[in-house]
């Protein structure tokens, strides 16, 4: 049963955060995805080390929260929790100086000693979270975090508090996996003694692969983009742990990451030169002609402007730009590079600065302001990585209406759709193969559309900057994960309100509620499809079990609308689709239905009557069920019985019976789940009774007969196939409005009596009696 107080709780660690502290991609995400969950109406706590280097403005608002020990291997070491709240997310930095109090992040001897104490204090520290917040899912990235999956289930399981956490883990960069000698297993890790942990933690004779430990340990295992999910587990890609990906595939996905649209928008950033909209670019023509002078390139606007901004390695393609640049550069484009990395390419690219004044500049440098005015100021991007995870330069660049020029592979397939020269579609160039001159056709295509088409290439333009790449598409996303893990938690969502709207309105119109399933039943196709065998109880059972898995006893569509408010938070699922499905019918046909089924219950008078006539509401019943109704209770009874023989096939015998008996209320249960039941019950007009039984016993072997012919009546009956068992019982409560649709979809099988056929037959048994 779904709990609608509780919320998602999530603890989120990394071990980096912008704006605490940031080297890379994954700073970003862990600076602007809890945000949006919190926006999503999660609660999330985000823990981050507490390096050294973090700004003394943020340290000073930090509060000391909890301090206690963190076994690692034979070691007892320190650990205190200090609190911070930023932008609406609760952040706490695991203290300990032996470990963070460093001039950089990464990239020290100890660096598996340090963020093995990292994992572990990730874990040991879900015991001393703020009072009420206990944790359903460890959201764990990168191989910093790896250990957490491994040290909860090892050291951990079996404790209440962490019986109803499930972790997830997600791969910013396979090719960073976090690999030690083997001996921190006893050393530090202290699981030497465990076969199970140490075996699966090993990825040779002599070493252990932290990520390696993660991707088997994990409940989940997510990456940043979906193209990028499927490569790492090729060869190519997986960087050795392609075995492991694909056999844990089925717990695998890729969730594209977003960007913070609020601090990349051109039109509040207080970064370039000027600002500018996607409706008044004029601004963008200040930022290319400032930065064209501050780089000391020529001042020109009929000259493509085209930047990087990037680390200097092999896995960005600078081994393309190297090879291509001298042909890009003597063919009118200019180019800016932004960035460090090997001494190769950057003695390379002061190289062809020397040799190419004025068109080409290279900053061999580190420098966030500039690399915002670049964005701002360029009118290409280029980025040919060998691989990229997600890469979020492409979409900044887009943001800013520069037009990305990419290669086809991981997230940047993802996000850049290529220009089509026919159709005008696109956000940007790409090229497929890792190869230089490829690159360079690319670059020369998007040239020559700025060149030759300016129309086209503002059109192109705007489609950019109008991509949506906000994070909170991505959160959505991992909100689904984490709700599927934990199913017994009711995710808020605003379709949940319009159901229960709707559900209203038909419990305060009884006759409305149970029209929306007749307008059901007459969508005919629907019907057919599952009625061609009619006996074929499977098919009904197998249409009930989606909607009725958690109840057995699920009501009719109309029924379910309305039991929506009391059991909203058993089957959510269930009553979504239902709600959406009946609301609409009802909404069409309500009018119609509506009226007619009232004249009916007020020419009957009998509140029996009205129930069955809704129910049933279809043109056809109501004709005859008016008549039957004047000429005397007792023949109305009758009628009413007939009008269930053909609205719901099955229903007309078992139904007859229950109308004459049944209440207002249970009116519902008694109609489709038992006949025999019916006949049991106390009947308000006590001749009636024998009348009904005969008036099912003629009406049920015409049914037969035409089982076939109009089973479009059936729609709704499904979900009632669970509900016969529980249908008897419901006969005698007031309320078994769930059950109803459990008789209609059993009898439905067995017989299924057509309107005409039904109504002939109601009307033979008139006669004779």
């Amino acid at each position: 049963m779904a709990d609608s107080s509780k919320k998602m709780q999530i603890v989120f660690a990394s071990a980096e955060c912008a704006p605490f502290v940031k080297t890379g991609g994954l700073g970003d995400v862990a600076g602007s995805l809890p945000a949006a969950l919190v926006r999503a109406g999660a609660e999330v706590i985000v823990m981050v080390p507490k390096y050294a280097t973090i700004k003394d403005e943020y340290k000073a608002q930090m509060e000391h929260f909890s301090d206690f020990y963190v076994s690692l291997g034979w070691r007892n070491e320190y650990c205190g929790l200090e609190k911070l709240e930023h932008d609406g997310v609760t952040y706490m930095f695991i203290d300990n100086e032996r470990y963070f109090a460093r001039d950089y992040p990464y990239g020290f001897f100890d660096d598996g000693e340090r963020f093995a104490f990292f994992s572990k204090a990730i874990t040991e520290s879900l015991q001393h979270l703020p009072a009420g917040f206990e944790c359903d899912i460890l959201h764990c990235n990168d191989w910093q975090t790896a250990l957490a999956p491994v040290f909860l289930r090892e050291f951990y399981q079996g404790l209440p508090l962490y019986d109803r956490v499930k972790t997830v883990f997600s791969i910013h960069n396979v090719a960073f996996q976090g690999q030690f000698s083997d001996t921190v297993l006893e050393d530090i890790l202290g699981v030497a003694h465990i076969p199970a942990a140490a075996s699966q933690l090993r990825c040779d004779a002599c070493s252990i692969n932290y990520m390696l430990g993660a991707l088997r340990y994990a409940d989940a295992i997510t990456t940043v983009s979906p193209t990028y999910a499927n490569e790492i587990q090729t060869p190519e890609f997986g960087e050795g742990l392609d075995g492991v990906l694909r056999e844990r595939s089925y717990a695998l996905q890729g969730i594209l990451n977003g960007i913070d649209v609020a601090g990349f928008d051109p039109a509040t950033d207080k970064r370039i030169a000027a600002n500018y909209t996607v409706d008044d670019r004029s601004g963008k023509a200040v930022c290319k002609a400032k930065l064209q002078e501050e780089l000391g390139l020529e001042v020109r606007d009929d000259r493509p402007l085209m930047v990087m901004v990037t680390r200097l390695t092999r896995q960005k393609g600078m081994d393309l730009v190297m090879y291509a640049l001298d042909r890009i550069l003597a063919g009118g484009v200019q180019v800016a590079v932004l960035g460090t990395g090997d001494r190769d390419y950057e003695d390379g690219l002061r190289y062809f600065q020397d040799k190419y004044p004025g068109t080409m500049a290279a900053r061999i440098e580190f420098d966030p302001a500039l690399s915002q005015r670049m964005y701002a100021a360029a009118d290409m991007f280029l980025m040919p990585s060998k691989f990229e995870p997600c890469g979020l330069s492409q979409i900044i660049a887009m943001r800013y209406g520069t037009l990305p020029i990419v290669r086809e592979t991981g997230g940047l397939k993802d996000t850049v759709i290529p220009y089509n020269e026919f159709t005008g579609e696109g956000t940007g160039f790409s090229f497929s193969n890792f190869n230089g001159d490829e690159m360079g056709d690319a670059v020369f295509r998007a040239a020559r559309l700025f060149w030759d088409n300016r129309e086209a290439w503002n059109q192109l333009v705007t489609q950019a900057m109008s991509q949506d790449f906000s994070w909170t598409r991505s959160a959505d996303k991992y909100l689904d994960l984490y709700f599927f893990m934990h199913p017994e938690i009711e995710r808020p969502a605003a379709v949940v309100d319009e159901p229960e709207a709707v559900a209203e309105k038909v419990e305060a119109e009884p006759e409305v509620v149970a029209e929306p399933e007749p307008k059901a039943e007459p969508v005919v196709e629907e019907p057919k499809a599952e009625e061609k065998p009619v006996e074929a109880k499977s098919e009904v059972k197998v249409k009930a079990a989606p909607e009725a898995e958690a109840k057995p006893a699920a009501k009719p569509t109309a029924k379910k609308t309305t039991t929506r408010k009391t059991t909203a938070k058993k089957a959510t699922t269930t009553k979504a689709t239902t709600t959406k499905t009946t609301a609409t019918k009802t909404t069409t046909t309500r009018k119609r239905t509506t009226a007619a089924a009232k004249k009916a219950a007020e020419a009957e008078a009998a509140p029996e009557v009205k129930a069955e006539a809704a129910v049933e509401a279809k043109p056809a019943v109501k004709a005859p069920a008016k008549n039957t109704a004047k000429k005397s209770t007792a023949t109305a009874k009758k009628a009413t019985a007939a009008k269930k023989t053909t609205t719901t096939k099955a229903t007309t015998t078992k139904a007859a019976t229950t109308k004459a008996a049944a209440k207002p209320a249970a009116k519902v249960e008694e109609t489709p789940v038992e006949a025999k039941p019916a006949a049991k019950t106390t009947t308000r007009k006590r001749s009636t009774t024998t009348a009904k039984k005969t008036t099912t016993k003629t009406a049920a072997p015409k049914a037969e007969a035409k089982a076939e012919d109009k089973p479009a009546v059936k729609a709704e009956p499904a979900p009632k196939a669970a509900e016969v068992k529980t249908a008897p019982k419901a006969t005698a409560k007031t309320e078994p409005a769930k059950e109803a649709p459990a008789s209609p979809a059993a009898p439905a099988e067995e017989k299924a009596p057509t309107k005409k056929t039904s109504v002939r037959k109601a009307t033979a048994t008139r006669k004779r009696r």
